[in-house]
């Protein structure tokens, strides 16, 4: 497999080409920049392209932005980001953009050598790999609210209450009865914590619980 290397940091470099060379891959090539990662990517089209998420100047997403770019020009680019610690908006982001292709793994996940070139094997080969140190605090870092215990159906019928739509509005648009659009209802009024008895307007609550949980 013919593997980029990407990363401002001399002793990882040598220390990623050790690893890759012992499992007979080579390496096409090296950058120490986001900059640079993006032209010798396009110009090299390697099997593989392994980046450290920061990088210079700014050691912040050089590395994400730059596969952004990459995936610009080359949609199908197998990338594997690198990253010292979570960073959960970079990997919620890279979770939720489905792309496949693609990697997330914590640089301790190298010492696993075994773990690490399945990694990067399965990322060459089209699909994904992410840490699983990293899927854990992107899910954890998720609030549940109570929008979470609505139904599929309940959630439509806070919708269409959100549009402005009468219970008869909603059973026309829904094609349901008037009584089951009166049942979801009083169970999503209840998941919300809106009892019969409360002085705020039910309805008017419970729409801006949808439009501030969305």
């Amino acid at each position: 497999m013919r593997i980029l290397i990407a990363d401002d940091s001399a002793l990882i470099r040598e220390g990623l080409r050790l690893v890759l060379e012992e499992a007979d891959h080579t390496v096409v090539g090296t950058a120490s920049t986001g900059t640079e990662l993006v032209v010798r990517a396009l110009e090299l089209r390697p099997d593989l392209v392994i980046s450290d998420i920061r990088m210079p100047p700014s050691h912040t997403d050089e590395g994400l932005r730059a596969a952004q770019q990459i995936r610009a020009q080359w949609p199908e680019a197998p990338i594997v980001l690198l990253s010292q610690y979570v960073v959960v908006g970079y990997a919620t982001e890279l979770i939720e953009s489905g792309a496949s292709a693609t990697g997330y793994l914590l640089k301790d996940r190298i010492f696993d050598i075994r773990s690490f070139l399945e990694s990067i094997e399965r990322v060459a080969a089209g699909g994904v790999a992410i840490d699983p140190d990293v899927v854990g605090q992107v899910i954890s870092s998720r609030r549940r609210t109570p929008l979470d215990e609505l139904t599929p159906r309940e959630r439509e019928v806070l919708e269409l209450m959100g549009e402005g739509l009468t219970n008869a509005g909603i059973s026309e648009r829904l094609f349901i009865s008037g009584g089951a659009v009166e049942k979801h209802t009083q169970r999503l009024f209840a998941k919300l914590g809106l009892s019969e008895g409360a002085s705020v307007h039910r309805r008017v609550t419970a729409v801006l619980t949808l439009l501030g949980g969305k």
